[in-house]
């Protein structure tokens, strides 16, 4: 790069050598900066990371088994039970925080494969056109024209009530808007000239998708999976809700919202209190998250 003779840039330095030389921010200072900059976003990631982790160390900071009859039933909120007992006599905090496993399994796992895949079909679908496109796209269309809801019984009722059953008909649910919104991002990404030029010096497709394209839709990729983590969440409780979702034996935070809000909701108000509290508290983090995210990541909303 070509400097003055006190460090300074010269003035016919090049903008990619210009670029060389701003200094790098670390990892912790951008967090930081996001954290200034996005408070609720930050407080909201920090919401979703203790869930996650309370999840995975549930088995060990559950103070009783969520199966075990350790309280009289009906037991209101005291020092034994934070969150009270249910019907049977179970701990409500330890059938929570439990809930918490099964609904961010099936959120991030139904997002992590369903936007993935729909990520790759929407970069594909865009830069091939032709008659893949279009069948591709007519596929999408016939795909979105179902509620959501609906599809998602449809397809519960017709593999069965298990888990890996609901992140399947998730997967499917969350396709076709993934692969609409990369296709779009893409159709304009391959007009500009970086990826022209790529095309002119004899690039193949593969590379200008994995080089080029790639890197530039994986802001999108990030908010998106951000934004349907939370349907995905509410899709699951509502499943379990309606009785097509995971068994009632395996504690949940939409089968507990079922069964405190049909039969107990005027006796044992907290048996559907909380873990409606815990979904839409959750729910609201995963879009806080997901805005902050998008006004970060880009560049046509930064700053505002």
């Amino acid at each position: 790069m070509t400097t003055t003779s006190t460090g300074q840039p010269a003035a016919g330095a090049t903008a990619a050598e210009l670029q060389d030389i701003r200094p790098k921010q670390s990892v912790s200072k951008k967090l930081l900066n996001f954290c200034r900059a996005k408070p609720l976003g930050a407080i909201s990631a920090a919401i979703i990371i203790i869930t996650i982790l309370a999840a995975i160390a549930a088995p060990v900071i559950t103070p009783y088994d969520p199966f075990d009859l350790v309280h009289e039933p009906f037991l209101p909120m005291s020092s034994s039970a934070w969150l009270g007992s249910d019907e049977l006599g179970r701990d409500v905090l330890s059938r929570v925080i439990y809930g918490a496993r099964v609904s961010m399994y099936v959120g991030l796992a139904s997002v992590l494969i369903g936007i993935t895949i729909g990520t790759v079909i929407g970069i594909v679908s865009a830069y091939v056109g032709g008659i893949i496109d279009l069948t591709i796209q007519r596929i999408v269309d016939a795909l979105m024209a179902f509620p959501a809801i609906i599809m998602a019984l449809g397809l519960t009722a017709a593999l069965g009530s298990s888990v890996n059953n609901i992140v399947a008909a998730l997967v499917v649910i969350l396709l076709p808007g993934a692969i609409r919104v990369i296709r779009a991002q893409v159709l304009s990404i391959k007009e500009l000239d970086y990826t022209l030029a790529a095309q002119a010096i004899g690039a193949r497709p593969w590379r200008i998708m994995l080089r080029h394209i790639l890197p530039n839709v994986a802001a999108s990729y990030i908010v998106l999976s951000t934004i349907t983590l939370g349907l995905a969440i509410i899709i699951e409780a509502s499943l379990t809700f309606l009785g097509v979702g995971v068994s009632a034996d395996i504690p949940t935070w939409g089968g507990m919202l079922t069964e405190g809000a049909q039969k107990y909701i005027r006796t044992a108000w907290w048996l559907a209190v909380f873990p409606g509290m815990a979904i839409s508290i959750v729910v609201f983090s995963i879009n806080f998250l997901g805005d902050a995210l998008r006004d970060t990541l880009d560049p046509r909303l930064r700053g505002r």
